[in-house]
C-alpha cells in the first residue's frame, strides 16, 4: 500500500517536473522569437534611415553638378551627410542609436530644404543677370548682401540653445597645413606637402550646460581607414572610441571657436579624409575633405 502511495506521488511529482519544463521551453521560445524579430525591425529602420540619407546625398550631387561652380554651402552640407552615413554604418543597431540618427536627419533635412531653396533663387538671379549686362553691378551687390545675410543667419542658429544638455559643434573643417620654421601655417591640398591636418570647428552655445572644463573626441581617418594621430582608446560602456587627440577647453557659457592639429606617423595618404568629433560617445559632428 506504502509502494503504490510512493509511485503516486513520484509520478505526479515527475508530471509537474514536466510541465514546468514545457512552459519554460515555451516562454524561452516565445522570448527569443520576440528579441528575433526586433532586431530585425530597428535593421529594417536602420537600412530606412540609410536610405533616407542617400536620396538625400543624391538630391545634393545633382544640385551642385548643375552648377559650373559649386556652391560651398551644398558641398559642405554634401559633406557632413557622406560624413553621417559613414558613422551610420558602423553604428549599433540599437533604439536609442536609431532616434539619435533619426534626429540628425531630420535636422539635415531641414537644412537641405534651406538651402535648396536658396540655391534654387540662385539660379533664377544668374540667369537674370545673364540677360543684362547693365544690370550686372547691381545684381551682385543684391548677391553679396543675401550672403552677408545668410552668414548672419547661420551664426544665429549656432547661438540656439540646444535641447539636450551636451556640447555640440558647427563649421567643422579639416585641411592639411604646411607649417614653416617661423610657425607660420599655410594651407594646403597636397598630401606630400601636408605637414599636418588642422582640425577646426565652434563649440555652440549651450544654455544647458555649465561653465567649467570640458572636453570632445576628435577622430581622424585617412583613405586607408587608419585613424590619425594619438590612436588610442576611451570606452564608454560597452562602445569604443578610437581617437586622435582629445580637445580641452574652458566653456563659458559662449561659443567658442576651437582648432587642433593632428600627425601621422607616415606620409599623408591621397584621398578623402574624414573628421568626427565625438561628445563622450555621442558624434556630434561630421565633415570631409579631400589631400590630392
Amino acid at each position: 500500500m506504502e509502494d503504490n502511495k510512493s509511485n503516486t506521488g513520484l509520478k505526479v511529482g515527475l508530471g509537474i517536473a514536466l510541465v514546468l519544463f514545457l512552459a519554460t521551453g515555451f516562454y524561452t521560445m516565445n522570448l527569443y522569437n520576440s528579441s528575433k524579430k526586433v532586431q530585425t525591425e530597428l535593421t529594417e529602420e536602420k537600412q530606412l534611415v540609410m536610405n533616407d540619407l542617400n536620396a538625400m546625398a543624391k538630391q545634393y550631387d545633382d544640385a551642385i553638378g548643375e552648377n559650373e561652380v559649386a556652391n560651398a554651402d551644398l558641398v559642405e552640407a554634401r559633406g557632413r551627410i557622406q560624413g553621417l552615413i559613414d558613422s551610420l554604418k558602423i553604428s549599433e543597431t540599437n533604439v536609442k542609436s536609431l532616434w539619435r540618427y533619426k534626429r540628425k536627419y531630420a535636422s539635415l533635412q531641414k537644412e537641405m530644404d534651406v538651402l535648396m531653396a536658396q540655391n534654387d533663387s540662385l539660379k533664377v538671379e544668374n540667369s537674370y543677370l545673364a540677360t543684362s549686362l547693365d544690370s550686372t553691378r547691381v545684381r551682385l551687390e543684391e548677391r553679396t548682401v543675401f550672403t552677408d545675410s545668410l552668414l548672419v543667419q547661420n551664426n544665429a542658429l549656432a547661438e540656439v540653445v540646444s535641447n539636450a544638455a551636451i556640447l555640440n559643434t558647427v563649421g567643422l573643417k579639416g585641411f592639411g597645413v604646411i607649417e614653416r620654421t617661423s610657425g607660420k601655417l599655410i594651407p594646403t591640398e597636397r598630401a606630400s606637402r601636408a605637414d599636418k591636418i588642422r582640425v577646426c570647428f565652434t563649440v555652440a552655445k549651450n544654455a544647458l550646460v555649465q561653465a567649467g572644463d570640458e572636453e570632445l573626441y576628435v577622430q581622424v581617418i585617412d583613405p586607408k581607414n587608419n585613424t590619425l594621430g594619438l590612436n588610442e582608446q576611451v570606452t564608454f560602456d560597452e562602445k569604443t572610441l578610437n581617437y586622435s587627440i582629445i580637445s580641452k577647453f574652458n566653456y563659458e557659457n559662449a561659443s567658442l571657436n576651437v582648432c587642433e592639429f593632428v600627425t601621422s606617423k607616415n606620409d599623408f595618404e591621397k584621398g578623402r579624409y574624414i573628421v568626427n568629433v565625438f561628445n563622450v560617445k555621442d558624434l556630434v559632428s561630421s565633415s570631409e575633405f579631400t589631400l590630392k
